[in-house]
């Protein structure tokens, strides 16, 4: 199948069309220097579909403002089952400090917008009847019977995500990268192929085949299970349609959750993706083998790297 036809089959699996954009109406809620130093925090909130806003930090670095703009990166957030956590663990405010991604970003000169996901931090359950992983459940198979799936809405809300930094005057618009961690990761290579204005996607961490899902019996979180998908394709095949902007991807031979026997042919089958579109270059990957489902300090070096490549470099 070629990639277009798969693109064409994916989009309806995953729900069809996403509507057309309306105004953002974003709202800011002051500004304070992070504890962490090295850049300035915003609360903020942008709508992504009439009645639906989304709460995120902003990271500014210090220096950087509309006469001097700088790239940005959207970090996707992890899910560990921590629904409590959103966008405070990769703002540096909360959760473990290996996943301070985006306060790092902002230290090394990234504007850097941290969003919740559907169902964490600040986007439970608005009637506080369902919690953590009960409100989870209930929101994929609600999008299910409508005819899509969470997948779909977690794309239209990162696609908005960019909107809200293409539209900040701090922000070099045409410069703009995304990151994820675990479930962020998911969050990047299924979201990346629906948004050109990402010019560069680094995934850590995930890439659950559903070739291995169903042999290791795995568990995954909602986000990466695609109805009908998998009679066309498998997640891999996701991955290479974002072909040819840069893509880098890390991964522990020792994820239980990312077989590494399918990581590695799913790397393969992106690799010659990148290959055919004339960019064999663009894809890079990093397996540590001794490595399980975290963000090394190998990990972090190539991914600071590589955005500092992609995005910042003249």
């Amino acid at each position: 199948m070629n990639p277009d036809e798969f693109r064409e089959r994916l989009l309806n699996c995953l729900g069809g069309p996403w509507p057309e954009p309306g105004p953002l109406n974003a709202e800011f809620s002051g500004e304070q220097a992070h504890a962490a130093g090295g850049c300035r925090l915003r609360r903020v909130s942008y709508e992504v579909e009439p009645g639906d806003r989304v709460p995120a930090l902003l990271l500014v670095p210090d220096g950087v403002d509309a006469k001097h703009p700088a790239p940005a990166v959207a970090v996707w957030h992890q899910h560990n089952g921590q629904w409590e956590l959103g966008k405070s663990e990769p703002a540096g405010l909360a959760g473990n400090p290996m996943h301070h991604t985006g306060v790092a970003l902002a230290k090394a000169g990234f504007v850097v917008l941290c969003p919740d996901a559907l169902c964490f931090e600040e986007r439970g359950d608005p009637t506080g009847r369902l919690a953590g992983g009960d409100y989870e459940r209930f929101e994929f198979l609600r999008y299910v019977v409508a005819g899509r799936c969470m997948a779909w809405k977690n794309i239209l809300d990162m696609r908005r995500a960019v909107d809200f930094l293409e539209a900040l005057p701090e922000v070099r618009s045409e410069r703009i990268g995304c990151y994820g961690h675990s479930m962020g990761a998911t969050h990047a290579w299924m979201g990346a192929p629906w948004e050109p204005r990402l010019r560069c996607v680094v995934c850590n961490c995930c890439l659950p085949t559903y070739a291995g899902i169903h042999r290791e019996r795995l568990l995954h979180c909602f986000p990466n299970f695609i109805p009908g998908l998998h009679a066309f394709g498998d997640t891999p095949d996701v991955a290479a349609l974002i072909a040819p902007r840069p893509l880098h991807m890390n991964f522990g031979g020792r994820d239980r959750g990312s077989p590494i026997d399918e990581v590695r042919r799913g790397a393969r089958r992106i690799a010659e993706a990148y290959r055919r579109s004339g960019s064999p270059g663009n894809f890079t990957v990093t397996i540590e083998d001794e490595a399980g489902h975290v963000l090394s300090p190998t990990m972090w070096r190539r991914t600071l790297e590589f955005f500092r490549r992609r995005l910042a470099a003249e």
